[in-house]
C-alpha cells in the first residue's frame, strides 16, 4: 500500500470499485468497498492522486476525500470510456478511471462546493415545477377540448379554462368532470405559485451577487440565466478563451474532417443543454425586435439578411456566451458601444 500513487474510485450507492496503482502504473489491487469503507480505506493511503467520474455524488466525494489529504479530480464519463478495455463490469471501470486520470491531455470538472451545488438545487427545483405546470395544463386543455371546451395558446388564456372548471353554473361540464379537474386546477395554481416564489429567490439573489448584476447587462441575460451560469460554472477561467466556453456549450459546429476537407455541420449539442437552451431563448426574443431596432449591429444584420432566424439565433447564442465568458473572466459590464468582445 505504500507504493500506491494513483486511485480509480468507481462511484456507486452502496457498493464501490477501488483500482489502485503505482508510479509506473502497474496494478496493486482492484477490490470492492462498502459505502462506510469508503473514507476509513482513504485514510490509511498516503497523499494520492484519486481520479473519478463526475456524477451527482462525486463532488461530496471529492471534498471528503481532498479533506484527507489527497488529489482528487473528476472526469466526464465519456472521456472515460476509451480507457474500458472490453465490457462494463465495475472493475473494469475503476481500472479505466485509474488509467485515465494520469493522461497529461486529460479535461476535468471543476470539485464543486456545497453552496454552489444548494443553488443548482434551487434552478433545478424551478424547472421540475415548470416541467410538471406544463403537464397539468396540457392535460386540462385535452380534457376540455374532449368536451369543446378550448382556449388561446399560451399561460395567460390558461386562466379562462380554470375559471370555467370553477363555475359550477356551467352546464358544459359533468359533474364528474368538474370533480376531477378542480384537482388539475388547484395543482396548476400552486406549481405556478410555487415557481413564482422560487423565481423571486433567484432575482433577488441575482441582485445581491456581483457576477450575476454584470452577467444581467448583456442583452438577452435574464437573472435565470445568470443564476444558472454561476451555479453550472463553477470555474469560467478554465477555459482558453470564449470561444472554447461556447464550444463547451455545443453552439459551435460539428467538424467532420479529413484529408485535407473540412466540413462543418449542424452545431455539436455537446456540453450544458440547460445553459446552452437559456442562451438560444434569449437570443430567439433579441432578434425578434431586431429587425425595428435602428441601433442593430452591423453584422448581426447582415446575418440576418442572408441566413436562417434559427441559424442567426444560434450565431447570436454564440456570442452572448463569448460575452459572458469575457465579463466572468476579465471584469466589467456589457458595453454595447464597445459590444465586439474580443473573447
Amino acid at each position: 500500500m505504500k507504493d500506491v500513487t494513483t486511485i480509480g474510485l468507481d462511484l456507486a450507492k452502496q457498493v464501490f470499485q477501488v483500482h489502485g496503482a503505482d508510479a509506473e502504473g502497474t496494478q496493486l489491487f482492484n477490490r470492492k468497498l462498502r459505502r462506510a469503507d469508503v473514507l476509513r480505506f482513504f485514510e490509511k493511503l498516503p497523499p494520492c492522486l484519486v481520479g473519478m467520474e463526475a456524477c451527482g455524488s462525486a463532488h461530496y466525494w471529492a471534498r471528503e476525500i481532498t479533506n484527507l489529504g489527497h488529489d482528487v479530480r473528476l472526469i466526464p464519463p465519456a472521456y472515460v470510456k476509451p480507457f474500458v478495455k472490453r465490457g462494463k463490469t465495475d472493475a473494469a471501470d475503476a481500472e479505466a478511471i485509474s488509467e485515465a486520470v494520469t493522461r497529461k491531455t486529460m479535461r476535468f470538472v471543476p470539485v464543486k462546493t456545497t453552496d454552489q451545488q444548494a443553488a443548482a438545487m434551487v434552478l433545478k427545483t424551478r424547472t421540475l415545477l415548470v416541467k410538471q405546470r406544463t403537464q397539468a395544463v396540457n392535460a386540462l386543455r385535452a380534457h376540455l377540448a374532449e368536451l369543446g371546451i378550448i382556449a388561446a395558446a399560451g399561460m395567460t388564456k390558461v386562466e379562462t379554462l380554470i375559471a370555467i372548471v370553477r363555475d359550477e353554473t356551467d352546464i358544459r361540464l359533468p359533474l364528474a368532470a368538474r370533480f376531477a379537474l378542480m384537482t388539475v386546477a388547484d395543482q396548476i395554481e400552486a406549481l405556478a405559485s410555487e415557481t413564482d416564489r422560487l423565481e423571486r429567490a433567484i432575482v433577488a439573489e441575482a441582485k445581491r451577487d456581483e457576477d450575476m448584476r454584470r452577467l444581467v447587462t448583456i442583452p438577452g441575460v435574464g437573472a435565470i440565466t445568470a443564476a444558472t451560469i454561476k451555479a453550472q460554472v463553477p470555474d469560467p477561467a478554465g477555459f482558453k478563451s470564449g470561444r472554447h466556453f461556447a464550444a463547451w456549450l455545443g453552439l459551435t459546429p460539428k467538424s467532420h474532417s479529413s484529408g485535407g476537407k473540412d466540413r462543418l455541420g449542424s452545431i455539436s449539442k455537446m456540453g450544458n443543454p440547460v445553459i446552452r437552451s437559456l442562451l438560444v431563448i434569449g437570443a430567439t426574443s433579441l432578434l425578434k425586435y431586431a429587425k425595428n431596432d435602428p441601433n442593430i449591429r452591423p453584422w448581426l444584420k447582415a446575418l440576418i439578411a442572408r441566413r436562417p432566424f434559427k441559424v442567426v439565433a444560434v450565431a447570436l447564442a454564440n456570442k452572448m456566451a463569448r460575452t459572458i465568458w469575457a465579463l466572468l473572466v476579465r471584469g466589467g459590464i456589457y458595453c454595447k458601444a464597445n459590444a465586439a468582445v474580443n473573447a
